[in-house]
């Protein structure tokens, strides 16, 4: 069921259900954070592995303190700047935060997404909805309520219609728990302006996976997607490769990153084989839109 009716998504999720909810960057399937049967219908309706941690939405900066167990410097600096926006803080999880939620780990991501019916939704839930990305698993995220309804079905009760995702990439994660922070994934607040409230304290992610988006192989169309640096560069790979299609908005990066999932399930609709993808600059939103392609392209 699909609508735009912030009363009936509220009574879904307080019964259990799972709820697609809008954001600012793509959808995502939500349910209560604090009740554990509705979290593993989130694994089972994604196929999501159960070690593969989930983000915890609220709505305002200052329930950072319900769900964190301390709250590192970095993470208070970040998030009375950025949220809400598309940034996510791993900070040491509170004791009543689910293990389900977190995958089995002693940090939780918290996010305060920037979409008016999701705002609403979670200040009139009160609590933290867990929501990864309404789609199933490894598979290119959902930007339009249509999308989720293609992948999921009747897996999702109820689908908060808000209209198209303006970022149309996921938030960027950064690691708090660690000295000096790190960014577990591009999204769609840069790493340079990350780098920059930080006074440039900030590192690459390394270790283990902790957080979503980390694998190597994700966001993938059913097309084989191949890399080139240069439009020129695709075009000869498109000589090469009959029914091959390129995929190009290198010089706008808000352009690029607001239709590359949709551009990536069209050309599936279409039965394209092969999508040539131009790599974008790695400055800005060029550095998420990089990480999405390198993944769709890893198999």
């Amino acid at each position: 069921m699909t609508g735009s009716s912030v009363e009936r998504a509220l009574e879904i999720l307080r019964n259990g259900g799972l709820v697609a909810i809008p954001t600012e960057t793509v959808y995502g399937l939500a349910g209560d954070a604090s009740n554990e049967a509705a979290v593993r219908r989130i694994f089972a309706a994604k196929g999501r592995p159960a070690d593969h941690p989930l983000i915890v939405h609220v709505a305002a900066a200052e329930q950072l303190g319900e769900w964190a167990a301390s709250i590192p410097p970095a993470a208070t600096v970040l998030a009375q700047i950025c949220w809400p926006g598309p940034l996510t803080l791993l900070v040491p999880k509170a004791a009543h935060v689910l293990s389900v939620v977190t995958g089995g780990r002693d940090s939780v991501g918290i996010r305060v997404p920037a979409h008016p019916l999701t705002t609403e939704l979670l200040t009139r839930f009160g609590g933290g909805l867990a929501a990864p990305s309404a789609n199933r698993f490894g598979r290119v995220s959902p930007t339009t309520a249509v999308h989720v309804v293609a992948d999921l079905g009747s897996r999702v009760d109820y689908v908060l219609d808000g209209g198209a995702c303006p970022i149309g990439v996921e938030s960027t994660i950064v690691d708090c728990t660690t000295d000096p922070p790190q960014i577990l994934r591009p999204g769609g607040i840069g790493t340079e302006e990350i780098s920059a409230l930080l006074d440039g304290t900030l590192a690459n992610a390394h270790g283990p996976s902790r957080a979503p988006g980390m694998l190597a192989s994700h966001y993938a169309p059913n097309a084989t997607v191949l890399l080139a640096n240069s439009a020129s560069e695709a075009a000869t790979i498109v000589g090469d490769t009959p029914g091959a299609w390129i995929l190009d908005h290198s010089d706008d990066l808000v352009s690029y990153a607001h239709s590359l999932y949709a551009e990536l399930r069209a050309a599936d609709d279409r039965g394209v084989a092969v999508i040539v993808a131009v790599m974008p600059a790695a400055h800005g939103l060029g550095h998420a839109i990089r990480d999405r392609l390198s993944k769709a392209a890893t198999r």
